[in-house]
């Protein structure tokens, strides 16, 4: 039987809801696409904080570094005996150390 006049048919109410999977799908894609832009731009923000930090980082080491050097050279300089002793302790210490865990 045809439908009457204003009636959907099957075939028309199929269409509409493949219309309407199709925008669905078409939005979730975008909406997915935009946050994963998103989460890569915060991915990026946070690494490029942390190359930065870890620059200060490491220029406060090799400065801290330096001034250590500076000082023990200082200090070695200054008691050369007290230093060659604590030198001596500390490979005896060392050397009972890896002896013991054979």
């Amino acid at each position: 039987m045809p439908p009457k006049s204003g009636q959907l048919t099957t075939e028309d109410v199929a269409d509409a809801a493949n219309d309407t999977a199709a925008k669905i799908t078409a939005d979730a894609q975008k909406a997915i696409a935009d946050a994963a832009k998103r989460i890569e731009a915060t991915v990026q923000q946070a690494l490029e904080q942390v190359r930065a930090q870890s620059r200060v980082y490491a220029d406060v080491a090799g400065e801290q570094l330096d001034e250590a050097s500076r000082l023990a050279s200082e200090q070695i300089r200054a008691r050369p005996l007290a230093a060659t002793g604590a030198a001596l302790g500390i490979g005896v210490l060392i050397g009972m150390l890896l002896a013991s865990k054979r």
